[in-house]
């Protein structure tokens, strides 16, 4: 049987929200379901750790795969100016 679910309620400026709201849809979620991937993602050790060590990783050794393999090709949106 699964653990009984809790609740979180949490209250946002509207700027905050609507952002919020976009981000749901172009994951195609709706807020609620966002959200909670959002917070389970935030709890996840596993996913801190590997980030983590990626980030070492990049620090270490992201200088010789550039050297090696070359720079990617900038993001669409970074070659119009728009942080991606």
């Amino acid at each position: 049987m699964a653990p009984p679910k809790k609740q979180i309620n949490v209250r946002v400026d509207s700027e905050v929200y609507d952002a919020i709201e976009e981000r749901a849809a172009a994951a195609g979620l709706d807020v609620p379901d966002y959200a909670r991937q959002v917070l389970a993602d935030e709890g996840n050790d596993l996913r801190h750790r590997f980030l983590n060590a990626a980030a070492h990783f990049t620090g270490e050794w992201g200088s010789h795969f550039a050297e090696r393999f070359g720079h990617p090709a900038p993001a669409q949106d970074e070659t119009r100016g728009q942080a991606a």
